[in-house]
């Protein structure tokens, strides 16, 4: 197939059972169908890579499909600038993986992509129903409340991580039941962490909690007056000196400051984009790119910290003052000057 007949990465926005998704296919038009990878099928059919890869399989060992006649490799640009050859599936193929993972599914995928190449056939373009309600989808009264959003988010007391998804739920497509949301929620904290010390976050608990350090390594937790409770040493962050601490304030300021940029200036932001603005973010600043869920889980760094505790709880409950203590102490001070 000639690359002049393709119409490369057209994005588009589908509402399906469990919410609207942002699609990357290739429209196209000489033979009337669109093109996707297995990557764009997952997050269409909200299932993982591995079931679609195994759905697609049993499509052809069934001869429900030709491999040959729906399966194309195409050079497609990824959103490190670089391009490879990816193998992607037509229109036929993807219906078929629609219907083995929901029926109902399938079935409202395939009418929603008929009207979308439809239109394409007919116009050599694609509109967005939703872009044309009141004008716009991304109208004034869309980015002030956006604006407005954003700013409680920035001002709030959350947690940094917190912070991070509350942004990136103003997606324009947010879908909590996304593979990319699922993915993004279940990293952040770790590419954040990693920026500012090379670590994971159950690394950083791993390496640096020690009973014989002072206050266990940590540099501080929730109540610096009173004791050092289980709760505070299996948080990545309590153990960041202060250079790390001042790195990871300025990464999420500066991230809520972009996306508050963004809104004011009008700019409609998708998972997909949140994802890579907070990626291209990091690079920008010269920090650590995080590729990889690191060498030790969660679990592993957890079950470290709590023995150290257990023998660093039993020197710290001797010598932990509490302000009774502290009073008692002042009482017998004053007392001993009067005798």
């Amino acid at each position: 197939m000639e690359e002049k007949d393709i119409k490369l990465t057209e994005t588009l926005l589908y509402t399906g059972p469990d919410g609207a998704v942002t699609l990357e296919v290739i429209i196209d038009q000489k033979n009337q169908t669109m093109w996707a990878s297995q990557k764009t099928m997952a997050e269409l059919f909200q299932k993982d890579r591995n079931t679609i890869s195994e759905h697609i399989q049993n499509i052809f060992k069934t001869g429900e499909l030709d491999e040959n006649s729906v399966t194309r490799k195409f050079r497609l640009t990824a959103s490190d600038g670089k391009k490879y050859n990816t193998q992607v599936y037509n229109l036929d193929a993807m219906i078929s993986v629609g219907y083995r993972v929901n029926s109902k599914q399938g079935t409202q995928f395939r009418i929603w992509a008929t009207n979308i190449l439809k239109d394409y056939m007919i116009k050599g373009f694609v509109l967005d129903d939703e872009l044309l309600k009141n004008g716009t989808r991304f109208g004034k009264d869309y980015f002030d409340e956006l604006l407005e959003r954003i700013r409680k988010i920035r001002t709030s007391e959350r947690r940094f991580n917190q912070k991070i998804t509350d942004i990136y739920a103003t997606s324009y497509d947010y879908n909590l039941n996304a593979e990319l949301t699922k993915d993004f929620f279940a990293n952040v904290q770790n590419k954040l962490i990693f920026a500012v010390s090379g670590n994971t976050a159950a690394e950083i608990i791993a390496s640096r909690a020690d009973s014989e350090k002072p206050y266990m390594g940590l540099t501080n937790w929730k109540n610096p007056q009173g004791q050092i409770l289980m709760s505070d040493i299996v948080i990545s962050k309590n153990y960041l000196n202060e250079t790390e601490l001042d790195n990871l304030n300025r990464i999420v300021e500066g991230f809520l400051l972009l996306a508050e940029l963004r809104a004011k200036n009008q700019i409609p932001t998708s998972m997909k984009q949140w994802k890579n603005v907070l990626d291209d973010y990091i690079k920008l600043n010269q920090l650590l790119l995080l590729e990889n869920k690191g060498k030790i889980t969660s679990k592993m760094a957890i079950d470290i910290a709590k023995k150290h505790y257990e023998k660093f709880i039993v020197f710290h409950d001797k010598e932990f003052q509490s302000d009774f203590d502290k009073m008692i102490d002042e009482i017998k001070r004053i007392e001993g000057k009067n005798l």
